[in-house]
Formats: structure tokens, C-alpha cells, sequence
């Protein structure tokens, strides 16, 4: 991948004259089904972007309260696009028959002089809170059904979009279709440095060019970065099965270490979140054991397998994690 993006050609992508980029952003558009997509530097961005798009200050989004639109981008929906949201409840943030009965309820396209209108409903596959939930295609259809029905457009929040793809069998371009704009990442498991994409029809993302500009996203001779989200998108695909493998190798030793912190069988793809007693000691231990514990709360851990985490890595992990995980289910008195 270094070795890509040593010897990437490069132009001024400000001005859309890198190749690289173009390149990246052409294969990326046609993989999900649309005609254009937009090199962004965070996820974050590509999400701002993508919702900016379909949703007017002081019109509404609606998603799911576990969705990192609204826990993990520090409002900036609401900030800088004056953007409202609602969001509904349910079950590790899966998109399930209720979860589509309960946005059904709150879409409300023309609220009115007196309410708030919605304008768009966001939905995040895999679910990074939710432990890596895979979204079923049939339910994105039946959202994408429910919603072009009421006038409201959805943006996909695919951050590891891949991974859903990975796990299911899904063609990613039927999965990108059901959205009017995808946001996906390069920088997990697939391993790039840097850099996600919005991917949308052509004039929003010809919107989209001018609006990441105004948010600071322009960059020059990126394609030193796009080389290596080719490179990933060309070797890096079919491995995350692996990722997924290796999870719930992780899932099963930690739920026999705590019995109830962790059911493998939910583990669908490559995060494992732990219900623990308390995660920042879990955290603080696991580290000078040269383990790193993601702490989601109190009494939430998460740990994640990527491009970096090998076998001899997960067997490693579990060495450090399982006498931890059994000194918290039975603490010293």
C-alpha cells in the first residue's frame, strides 16, 4: 500500500485534476450502484456532506438512537447544517420489523406551520454501537419503500459498508441502492490510511464538491491517498471475512471468561462489544498488557479485529483478556 502511494500519479483535486482520486471515486461510484462519489477525508465529513444534502436547515433527520450520526460527530449536523433530529429505539440499532414500523410513525414530510418536517432518515450498516450489526438487504429495501412512499429521502451510513457486504453475500451496488447517498470508509477494515467517500447521484455530488470546500475538506495532491484506497479496495475485500472469523474467536473466550458479557452469536462481523462491571478498569488493565479496549461507558467495552490483528494477535488478546474479565465477575472482596 506504501508503495502505491509512493509512486501515486497526482494532480490538484480542488480543481478535479488528480487521477488518482478520479479514479478512486469512479470505481467506488459504480461498486455501489451510483454515478459519482466524492474522496472526503473522515467519514464524518462524507456523513455532514451526505445529510446536507438531502436535508434543509430546520428540517429533520431521523435515525436510530444508537446511530454515530447522532452519538459520535459532536452535533454537527446541528451546528453547522442547522439540522434537527429524531431518533427511534431498537435492539443493538438492527433495522427490524418493529424498527421499520416505528419510522413509519414518526415520518412526518409536511409538518406544518407548527412542526418540524422530515426531510430524510438516516440508517448506519454495519451498526457501530450496536456490535457490528449487519442491516438485512430486505429490510433497506422496505425503508427505501416506506420513505419514497412519504417523499424522504435516507442516506446510508456505510462506514463498513464492506463488512455488511462481507458477512452476507450482499452485492454492494444492491445495498447502495437503497439509499440516495452512501457514505463508506477506507480507514477500517480496509485498512487505508485516510479517507472515506460520498456516494450519490451526480449533481448532488457535484453539490457535495462545492460544500466540502466550504467545510475545509479541499485538498491538493491527495491521490496519494486515493492510491492507497485502490490498493485496499483491490486486495484488502475478501480478508475481512477473516476480521469476522477472529471476532467471535474473541466473543466466545470472553464470554466464557464472564458468562453474559457478550453473545457470540450476535457477533456478525468484527466488533465485539462487552457488558462489563467496569470498562475503564477492563481498559487501563488490558493496556499494560498491550491490549487497547475501546470504552463506550461505564460498564461498556468494545473491542474490534482489523488488517492488523493476526491469529498469534487474537490468541495474545485473549491470554490478557480472560483473567480480567473473570477477576471482574468475581471481584475481590
Amino acid at each position: 500500500m506504501r508503495r502505491a502511494m509512493a509512486g501515486a500519479e497526482v494532480g490538484d483535486d480542488v480543481y478535479g485534476e488528480d487521477p488518482t482520486v478520479r479514479a478512486l471515486e469512479e470505481r467506488v461510484a459504480a461498486l455501489l450502484g451510483h454515478e459519482a462519489a466524492l474522496f472526503t477525508p473522515t467519514g464524518s465529513m462524507a456523513n455532514v456532506l451526505g445529510v446536507r444534502l438531502l436535508v434543509p436547515p430546520g428540517a429533520e433527520l431521523l435515525c436510530d438512537a444508537l446511530a454515530h450520526v447522532v452519538r459520535a460527530e459532536l452535533g454537527a449536523h446541528a451546528a453547522l447544517s442547522g439540522v434537527t433530529t429524531r431518533t427511534w429505539s431498537s435492539p443493538r440499532g438492527l433495522l427490524d420489523a418493529a424498527a421499520l414500523e416505528r419510522v413509519g410513525a414518526l415520518l412526518a414530510p409536511d409538518a406544518g406551520p407548527y412542526q418540524v418536517s422530515t426531510a430524510a432518515v438516516a440508517v448506519e450498516d454495519t451498526h457501530n454501537f450496536g456490535g457490528g450489526t449487519v442491516q438485512p438487504l430486505e429490510s433497506l429495501r422496505r425503508l427505501r419503500a416506506v420513505t419514497a412512499a412519504a417523499g424522504v429521502a435516507v442516506h446510508l451510513d456505510g462506514a463498513r459498508l464492506w463488512n455488511a457486504a462481507a458477512a452476507t453475500g450482499a452485492d454492494l451496488a444492491d445495498l447502495g441502492r437503497c439509499a440516495d447517498t452512501v457514505s463508506v470508509s477506507l480507514s477500517k477494515g480496509l485498512g487505508a490510511p485516510v479517507g472515506s467517500l460520498l456516494v450519490a447521484g451526480a449533481e448532488r455530488v457535484a453539490r457535495a464538491r462545492v460544500e466540502r470546500k466550504r467545510l475545509g475538506g479541499g485538498m491538493r495532491q491527495v491521490g496519494i491517498l486515493a492510491a492507497a484506497g485502490l490498493h485496499a479496495l483491490e486486495h484488502h475485500l475478501e480478508r475481512l471475512a477473516d476480521d469476522h472469523a477472529r471476532a467471535r474467536r474473541l466473543a466466545l473466550a470472553c464470554a466464557e471468561a464472564l458468562p453474559g458479557c457478550v453473545d457470540p452469536a450476535l457477533v456478525e462481523t468484527n466488533i465485539v462489544v462487552l457488558a462489563v462491571p467496569d470498562a475503564p478498569a477492563l481498559a487501563a488493565r488490558a493496556q499494560d498488557g498491550g491490549v487497547a479496549v475501546s470504552v463506550l461507558g461505564p460498564r461498556t467495552a468494545r473491542l474490534v479485529t482489523h488488517l492488523d490483528v493476526d491469529d498469534d494477535a487474537v490468541a495474545s488478546a485473549v491470554d490478557v483478556l480472560a483473567p480480567l474479565l473473570r477477576e471482574q465477575a468475581h471481584p475481590a472482596s
